[in-house]
């Protein structure tokens, strides 16, 4: 396990949609991951029904902020199903059938990957669309981009 499992299973949480089971965690999610303590006090704060519509309004807008990693970089739909196969192999190779409604790309399953296997491959691997996803959050001024300011710091430098 990488010392910020803790971090990455948080910001798995962080990025999924806030429903009453998201609400539910912020508290544990706070004293948890400090680092992620400026988005969980937003969080907190923001009336549920305002926090869900800037969800969708964020991770929803055309693709420009899509959670999907593989997306960034695979234009063509055999070149992302070859990714997304990726994704499912490495998955499997570390004993986990992925199993969820979202596709094996999808950010917060990755962060969920990397927190139960300690393996930063497919984070590493995809610095690139993160740093574009941070910088598009930051530019658009959502509190979303202090989550990826987190997990990209942890990321190997050079990646």
């Amino acid at each position: 396990m990488p010392s910020d499992a803790v971090l990455y299973q948080a910001a798995a949480l962080c990025l999924t949609y806030p429903d009453a089971d998201f609400r539910a965690r912020l508290p544990l999610l706070r004293e948890a991951a400090p680092q992620l303590r400026e988005f969980v006090d937003h969080a907190a704060l923001t009336p549920a029904r305002d926090l869900a519509a800037h969800y969708v309004h964020v991770f929803d807008s055309e693709g420009r902020h899509s959670l999907y990693l593989s997306r960034r970089h695979d234009d063509d739909t055999r070149q992302r199903g070859t990714s997304l196969a990726h994704f499912k192999d490495l998955y499997r190779a570390h004993g986990l059938e992925f199993t969820g409604e979202e596709l094996p790309d999808f950010l917060p399953a990755v962060l969920e990957f990397t927190s139960r296997t300690g393996n930063l491959d497919l984070l590493a691997g995809h610095h690139t669309a993160l740093a574009q996803l941070r910088s598009g959050l930051t530019g658009f001024g959502t509190p979303y981009a202090s989550v990826l300011d987190a997990v990209c710091a942890t990321l190997p430098t050079g990646s």
